[in-house]
């Protein structure tokens, strides 16, 4: 996946999540980045992004619940 469109994937990943939480986008960017969470999404990204946005936000609450701080 060209780096454009890896950027373009993790901002839709953001923005999808903020909206179902209710939280501002920036505080879900920071979560992402301290929990690992864009790592995996761009590990993942060839996969995941064939996916529907359930399965998606579904794949990121499984992948947080694994995170131990």
């Amino acid at each position: 996946m060209k780096t454009e469109d890896k950027t373009f994937w993790l901002s839709w990943c953001i923005e999808e999540y903020a909206a179902e939480k209710n939280l501002p986008s920036a505080d879900v960017a920071a979560m992402f980045e301290k929990l690992g969470v864009l790592y995996y999404l761009s590990d993942n990204a060839a996969i995941l992004h064939t996916q529907g946005k359930n399965y998606i936000l579904g794949s990121i609450e499984d992948f947080i619940s694994t995170v131990t701080l």
